[in-house]
């Protein structure tokens, strides 16, 4: 490719990135007046390159969303889809973070390492969890020819061990190819007290009245775009809009929930039915498709009784009202887009899921999802009092199960099934004026996320480049989507492709669908032996929701497509495959690296806070002291060291004067030891033993605080979390950051700031 500045031209190779500058020119004329000014060399994006904005939502099935027939009002969506196309064979992984670096590189998640979500990763090839660097993100491409790259929201794509504030930063957003991030990290965040970060410095999101996560990141998005163009009108943007919505915790304004009142009261059962007849009339699904049967572990809504219909209709009313506001907030972003005169010019990709919708709320859904992690059973009668505050600040919820299946109507299964479309088929909009002829159209190609990337490089005139920043790369496995732009009929070239998680595989293969269901996603013990595992088979172009299992009539076929499968797992770094799920959070288990390591202690110091869970001390299922070297005021008052927040952890604060330690069970129950009298303000040593019972995981023990050397305070924990305290709540000296683990010091950093002086904290275990 030729560029041409004035009087000079030179070649442009953008295969190889960065592009490489010029050779300078050389002169013979003594004084500069006589000789012509040359151009400085830039970067520019091809002509008529378009913007480019993919918004991605999380954990929503493909039979949520009134676009795809479902019950859930998305006016945006809608709007979309209207002026674009819907996509009704597009794939994920049935994984958050592996559909997340498969959409953003063009490679399978196994070949970026993220077999499954960050946090379970391995020390096994395709499993370690740390992006290589021969396989650059698309966003790194664009940048460096000529995009300026905005990621706004969710990440989850870097490995747990590197969150910390000593990095490496390689593999956070802003050394990913964007230019600006704000969002939060991890897999989830508290809606009203989310973990921020503006690259990778932590911040606090603005104190108003009424916040909520979704609302920041969208005026972050619209504030940064509007000053993209402002000042560089003629150099396109690449944003990245991923939300932490719908995902757990299920955090909406109540009015948003309220809307949807009664809609649910029908149930489950009857969702799925009325969905699939809506999908029908629409054409979204063929006329001959047959509703797939509920999964026999789940209850019919008609056996249920008539409390847990109640609790359960609510938790669909929350879950729908949280969709419905982001969709909302994808509007202000669509709108503001549309302000700036570039709408026409703006390829965006509205995906409704990363995966199926979630059904790891279990059978009746969770007050709080740790519960789930932690592997602690939630009962109906704990979480009916609990009714009117669901969805609010004082919850952590996760709906039930039997609403998963209902959202990925007209499928069977759910997230993590990637061997069931419910887990993995999500309704995917296109929306290009300038580049689409069609409007209302629905394409039925088979298409997987791994397709995204390469239709961005061919929208925007740019070839895949052979190597990035000095690394030769991994071609991409995707195909791109232009070719189905404008033209409903054409074939689809998308014709092999592999899916695993957690045991769960499957092969498809030129309509032909072959699998394997290895476990339920309410099954987080032992599995059964990979090796007794039963294939399956189905025709896709005849079969759309896989009901009509026809491995006996085709043995051979089955066969053959079992053969492809290992081939494919082999080339991609699938095998050896883990079932394992839970217990892989414990990076000793997993055999994954761990930033602190075999250390038995950890000294700590004022100012640092904000440090994620999975780069901490892990202190569970075990005896631990904490020595506090401070110095108290008259009637010191907050937190010395904490982790967790107001749904698990533990915290020694001071109040009044008096030390306290408290420890904070999911949020269900709080066991807290204190001193009846304050100590006088100096210099003081303040230590915190926790003698656990041993024996197992989850057990309790007896705390005890001394002042100086001197007991002042005993007590009993009864119970411990045994797996996590949480996805985003930190460990903090000096204040607690976000929710508090006590219950009685306020909330937030500075109503939790403590009020002497911390010269070191030392945690140590045994």
């Amino acid at each position: 490719m030729t560029a041409t500045t004035g009087s000079y031209a030179y070649e442009v190779d953008r295969t190889h990135l960065p592009i490489a500058e010029p050779d300078p020119p050389k002169f013979k004329e003594l004084d500069v007046r006589n000789v012509e000014t040359p151009p400085l060399f830039k970067v520019e994006a091809p002509e008529e390159a378009p913007n480019v904005i993919i918004i991605l939502i999380d954990d929503v099935g493909f039979g949520a969303t009134t676009p795809f027939g479902g019950p859930i009002n998305t006016p945006t969506m809608d709007r979309l889809a209207e002026g674009g196309l819907r996509y009704n064979n597009f794939h994920t992984t049935a994984l958050c973070s592996p559909t997340r670096n498969a959409l953003k590189t063009g490679r399978n998640h196994h070949t970026a390492n993220t077999g499954s979500i960050m946090e379970s990763a391995t020390a096994f090839p395709g499993n370690t969890g740390k992006i290589p660097n021969r396989v650059a993100p698309v966003a790194e491409m664009l940048r460096l020819n000529g995009y300026s790259t905005g990621a706004f929201g969710k990440w989850h794509e870097t490995a747990a061990w590197e969150t910390s504030i000593s990095g490496p930063f390689d593999r956070w957003p802003t050394h990913s190819g964007f230019d600006k991030f704000y969002g939060f990290i991890g897999g989830e965040t508290d809606q009203w007290y989310p973990l921020v970060y503006d690259g990778v410095t932590r911040v606090n999101p603005p104190h108003v009245e009424g916040y909520h996560f979704t609302d920041d990141m969208t005026d972050q998005a619209i504030g940064w775009m509007k000053a993209q163009h402002s000042m560089t009108p003629d150099k396109p943007f690449f944003i990245y809009f991923a939300t932490g919505a719908v995902h757990a915790p299920h955090h909406v304004p109540k009015e948003w929930a309220d809307k949807y009142k009664g809609k649910f009261d029908k149930g489950w059962d009857q969702v799925r039915v009325d969905t699939v007849a809506t999908q029908k009339k629409m054409g979204i699904i063929p006329e001959t498709t047959q509703l797939a049967d509920r999964p026999e572990d789940l209850s019919a809504w008609a056996d249920l009784p008539e409390d847990h219909r109640k609790l359960f209709a609510r938790q669909a009313e929350v879950f729908a009202g949280f969709m419905e506001h982001t969709d909302v907030n994808v509007g202000r972003l669509i709108n503001a887009v549309e302000d700036i005169g570039e709408l026409d010019n703006t390829l965006i990709i509205y995906i409704a899921g990363d995966n199926g919708t979630s059904a790891e709320g279990g059978f009746i859904g969770v007050y709080n999802e740790m519960t789930y992690f932690n592997q602690v059973e939630e009962k109906v009668e704990d979480l009916l009092p609990r009714l009117d505050e669901w969805g609010g600040e004082y919850t952590f919820p996760h709906m039930s199960a039997g609403w998963a299946v209902a959202f990925d109507a007209p499928f069977k299964w759910t997230k993590q099934v990637a061997s069931d479309f419910g887990g993995t088929r999500n309704g995917m909009i296109v929306h290009w004026p300038d580049g689409i002829e069609s409007q209302g159209e629905i394409r039925s190609q088979f298409s997987h996320v791994i397709d995204i990337a390469p239709t961005i490089l061919e929208a925007a005139n740019l070839p895949e480049p052979t190597s990035v920043n000095g690394t030769v790369q991994e071609p991409m496995a995707g195909t791109s989507l232009m070719f189905s732009l404008n033209d409903a009929d054409a074939p689809e070239q998308h014709t092999l492709q592999y899916f695993e998680m957690f045991g769960n595989r499957a092969l498809y293969q030129d309509g032909w669908f072959a699998r394997v269901l290895h476990r339920a996603p309410w099954q987080t013990g032992k599995q059964k032996p990979l090796e007794d595992d039963v294939w399956e088979l189905y025709n896709t172009k005849e079969d759309f929701s896989l009901v009509n299992n026809l491995a006996d009539q085709y043995p051979e076929r089955v066969a053959a497509m079992e053969a492809t499968f290992m081939e494919e797992a082999e080339k991609y770094n699938v095998l050896p495959i883990d079932d394992r799920t839970v217990e892989r959070m414990n990076p000793a288990i997993a055999g994954r690296p761990d930033l602190l390591g075999g250390r038995k202690s950890l000294t700590l110091y004022g100012g640092m806070n904000g440090i994620l869970e999975n780069t901490f001390l892990n202190s569970k299922n075990t005896s631990k002291r904490i020595t506090a070297d401070v110095e108290v005021d008259e009637g010191a008052t907050g937190v010395i060291l904490t982790q967790g927040g107001r749904f698990g952890g533990w915290s020694l604060y001071m109040k009044d004067g008096r030390p306290i330690y408290t420890y904070n069970f999911l949020g269900l129950e709080r066991f807290t030891v204190a001193a009846e009298e304050p100590i006088p303000p100096g210099p003081a040593t303040i230590v915190m033993d926790f003698d656990y019972d041993g024996d197992g995981l989850g057990k309790g023990g007896d705390a005890t605080i001394t002042v100086n050397g001197k007991k002042v305070a005993s007590g009993r924990i009864g119970r411990t979390q045994p797996l996590i305290f949480s996805a985003d709540e930190t460990a903090d000296v000096g204040l607690d950051n976000q929710t508090p683990v006590a219950d009685d010091i306020g909330v937030g950093p500075e109503e939790t700031r403590f009020t002497g002086t911390i010269n070191q904290v030392v945690l140590a275990i045994e």
